[in-house]
């Protein structure tokens, strides 16, 4: 299946869907290439961006369940790069 390389921003709100939306990107650990994080407090809110690798598929899953958290704002954009699984070529052993 084809891969695609694209950036999810999530803006908090509050702080009580932190424990799930962790829970979550855990779940989903495997398409995650990079993380970080960026605390407002000033304004009450944080913004998280992660970098990530996966089917589009996955990646509409990921951001679907974290769309689905109260007071939890995402939004995803994904490149014209492609990859298909076939043309991997690292040594999984």
């Amino acid at each position: 299946m084809e891969k695609r390389l694209g950036v999810v921003s999530i803006l908090l709100e509050s702080r009580d869907s932190v424990r799930t939306m962790n829970t979550i990107l855990s779940d989903f650990g495997e398409l995650i290439l990079a993380r970080q994080g960026l605390p407002l407090r000033h304004k009450g809110i944080h913004v998280i961006s992660l970098v990530v690798e996966g089917t589009t598929d996955e990646i509409g899953a990921l951001t679907g369940k974290l769309g689905r958290l109260e007071k939890v704002q995402v939004k995803s954009v994904l490149t014209r790069y492609r990859e298909d699984d076939s043309d991997e070529t690292e040594d999984k052993a």
